[in-house]
Parts: C-alpha cells; structure tokens; sequence
C-alpha cells in the first residue's frame, strides 16, 4: 500500500494500522514534523520526500491511498488518472473495507473534541479488557499510538471527520465508518472552504444519523441547540448527554484547580460515578462523559452503572491537546490544536485553572482553511481576549485568500487593545515572544497552531530546556 501525504495524522495512522494489519506500507509526503514523524519511525515507516510520478511507477503498489490534500496537478495524481496502472482509493474507503465492515464501530463525530473523546472511549476499553481497535487523528500519550487493530471482533473506535474524503469523493468522511454508535459532540460552522454555512455542514451530519442501525444508538450532547433536530429521529435510540436537567447522562458538582477536575456523572437521576481526574474544562468533562457512556454502550453494558470507568482518573491526554512542553515552576510552555474560537476559549479557562495566578500569554498561527478566512475574525478576537496578553503571527499561505476575505490580525489586535499585538509573521512573533521571556515574571505560554508554527514552539522549547540553572527564574538575560 502507498499513501500519499503519509506524514497526515490521519493518512499516517492508517498508515501504521495497515503495517499492524500485515500489509507492506510505503508513502511519500511533502514535509513531515511531530508528533506524526516520532510514530511513523517508531512503526518503521520512513517517508519519501515529495512526489514524483516515475518514483511511484517504479515502485508499482498494489493500491494507492490517496488523502485529501491530494488535488489534481499533483504529478502522482495525474500519472494514476492517466495510466490507471494502480487501483486508487481514499482513506475512508480504505478504513471501510479493511477494517470497519468486520466491526461494531463507535463513530466520534463533532466540531470539537473528536480526537479527545475517542482517545477516552479506547483508553476505557482498553481498561476493561474488552479488546478494542482505533483509529485516531493525532497522537493518544496513554495508548500504544494514534491506531491499532486490537482483537477480532472486539469494538473499533473511530474519529468521524466531517471534511471530505477524496479530491474524487466529496462526501464527508464518516459516512463510511458504519456507525453502530455514533457520538455528536457539538455542531459549529467549520470548514469554510467546503461548506457553505452550518445548515449545509447540518445536512453532511443528517447523513451519518441515518446510518445508525435500529440495534445502535446515538449519543448527542444534549446542550447544544444546533444538534437537537438533527436526533430528533425514530429509527434507533438516541441518549443526551450534558449538565442540563433533561439530560440521560448529567455532568454535575464540576470544580476544577490546579490538580485537575472533579465532576459527579448521573445516568437518569442516579448517581454513576464521581471522576477526579488530571485534565482540565468543562469541555473535556462532557468528553469524558460522552466517552464513557459510548464505551459501557460498546461493552455490552445496558446500564452504565455496570462499566468500571475508574481509568478516567489515568487518562494522560493527547499530544498538542493543551500538552505542557515545559515547565519550571514558574514559566510553562505550552502546545494546543485549537484552531476554531470555541476550542480556544476552552483551553484558556483550563490553563486559567490549570495555572492560577501565572499570566496568560497565547500565541496564534492561522493555518486551517477557516482559521485564515475573515468567517470567525470578531469570535476569535472575543476568545483571545481570555488572555492576559496575545501574539498574532503569520497567516499560512496567504496568497490562497483575497485580501478581502483573509483574516485581518491587526484589525483583531485593535479589536482586543493594547494587551493584543500582530506581528506579521510567526518569526518576528518568536523573536518578541522569547524577548518577554526574559522577564522575572509567572506566566504560561500557548501556542495554538495546527501545524509547525514554523518552528517557533521547538525553539522556544529548546531554548527553555537549556537554562537549568535558571529554574523558576524564566529565560536568562
């Protein structure tokens, strides 16, 4: 097998659950960092640089995997349509006939949080022995990596991309994963360069629903208003979860400081369980909560009360998912995904009690289709103004946009005041940022990128990591 764009968390991962499932895997990618470069090589996988048409025929797979920011021009693409000497498929079709058709399948859908809520639904499965396989778009710390086969016949837990599938499939992916549990996490507008508004993203979500089996279910998160027509549906049982009172499951007595949070989970007025455990937010509460429910419903468990969910309290996270690079007691560094104003808002009230009484510093590389687009530019102002102080870098290949519909760093800026500078590119916002540094001050540092920030997270870690002897006094002047 050949996958293009190898170094994707999720091309990548699929990768590895290949290698695991017996296959030869081979790929190519553009350009390759962490944390997908440290797995690939943990799974002996070494990708080839670029694309290259007489590479690819020399090397004559049996079938090639094509992602999804493969688009025609690229060389390897135009020799597959020309030739068709190499059976092509995308990354869902391949997940679909490989792996899912054989499964029961928890499918993890949602603006938020998929990563997150399906790395808890396997790490609870894994817990209790029941077997399960994954597949998961970026790097789980607690579980032996982002994909695994684990036992014939045992559940498989899923991510539910709701992006397309192929430059040849334009539907959603998840309309593949054959959902037997499907878990809604929230509905917000996304994807600009794919969907129109949220009522043609509702209309690719209306799709997965109507896969659900009548011996499946679908869990919703009972909260949010974009989701409860969606589930208004006959077909198979559908459970609400969130801290409202009509909730089956109820997230309550949430508290959280700098040890972590603690929360009461109630299924239909009854108490399940009480969770205390290291993470942080009342976004990664209802995670766990809808996490937990999936996880009892894929082991069989009619009642929740049944599944031992005591490995919450074990749960490590995932990499770039609010990960703590450094931390010396007075100045932390730290890494998050968050790409979209919600998911950062979440992540500043979690490091506001994660770190309490440190400034707040956040840092900002637009790279996402809908990140450098004008769509979210007022939301994203109010979410980086939880901060103390903001450093807007660069837009990522900004000649895509239009001057009119790209983003506008120095307009937010002013939006925000003061506390809010826009720098232009991701360097000079490295340079100022490691300039304040300096100071004798308690702060935590986040960068929120969904890609390499240019290497400014790695420098500043490493530059952070060669002061020891400056340890709780920040960066040496």
């Amino acid at each position: 097998m050949y996958f293009m764009s190898v170094g994707g968390t999720g091309m990548g991962n699929a990768a590895i659950l290949m290698r695991s499932l017996g296959h030869e895997v081979i790929g190519a990618d553009q350009a390759v960092y962490p944390p997908m470069s440290e797995a690939l090589a943990a799974a002996g996988i070494e990708p080839l640089p670029g694309y290259d048409a007489e590479r690819l025929a020399r090397l004559a797979p049996d079938v090639v995997v094509v992602g999804n920011v493969n688009a025609r021009g690229n060389p390897e693409v135009e020799w597959l349509l020309e030739t068709r000497a190499v059976p092509v498929v995308s990354l869902p079709e391949l997940l679909r006939t490989e792996v899912l058709r054989k499964r029961r399948n928890v499918v993890v859908c949602g603006t938020h949080g998929k990563t997150t809520t399906t790395s808890l639904c396997a790490h609870l499965l894994e817990a209790a022995g029941c077997g399960p396989g994954w597949f998961i778009g970026g790097v789980p710390q607690g579980l032996p990596g982002g994909a695994a086969a684990g036992r014939a016949g045992g559940p498989f837990v899923i991510e539910g991309d709701e992006y397309d599938s192929a430059f040849f499939d334009k539907r959603s992916k998840f309309v593949h994963y054959a959902p037997d549990i499907l878990v809604l996490n929230n509905l917000e507008f996304d994807h600009a360069d794919i969907f129109r508004d949220l009522a043609d993203i509702a209309r690719s979500f209306s799709h997965v629903i109507r896969l659900v089996p009548r011996n499946g279910c679908i869990l919703a998160n009972g909260d949010d208003p974009a989701l409860a027509a969606l589930v208004d549906v006959p077909w198979t049982e559908v459970l609400r979860v969130g801290t409202g009172e009509g909730n089956d499951l109820r997230i309550t007595k949430y508290t959280e400081d700098a040890a972590g949070a603690r929360f009461a989970l109630e299924w239909r007025g009854r108490r399940w369980t009480e969770v205390c455990w290291p993470q942080w937010g009342l976004f990664n509460a209802r995670n766990a909560a809808m996490a937990a429910l999936a996880a009892a419903r894929a082991a069989g468990c009619a009642e929740p009360a049944d599944f031992d969910v005591s490995a919450l309290a074990r749960f490590s996270g995932v990499k770039r998912r609010q990960e703590v690079l450094y931390d010396d007691g007075r100045l932390a560094l730290v890494s998050d995904f968050a790409h979209h104003p919600t998911a950062v808002a979440g992540t500043l009230e979690g490091l506001r009690a994660r770190f309490p009484g440190r400034e707040v510093v956040a840092c900002f590389e637009a790279r996402s289709n809908t990140a450098c687009r004008k769509v979210h530019e007022a939301a994203f102002a109010e979410a980086f103004a939880l901060a103390d102080r903001v450093h807007f870098g660069g837009v990522f290949r900004p000649e895509r946009y239009s001057e009119a519909d790209r983003i506008d760093f120095a307009a937010m800026a002013a939006m925000i005041g003061p506390r809010a500078t826009s720098h232009g590119s991701n360097g000079r916002l490295g340079e100022t940022v490691e300039a304040d540094l300096r100071e004798d001050a308690a702060r935590v540092v986040c960068f929120f990128s969904n890609g390499s920030f240019d290497g400014v997270i790695a420098r500043t870690v490493d530059r952070a990591l060669k002061q020891p002897e400056n340890v709780g006094g920040g960066f040496q002047k």
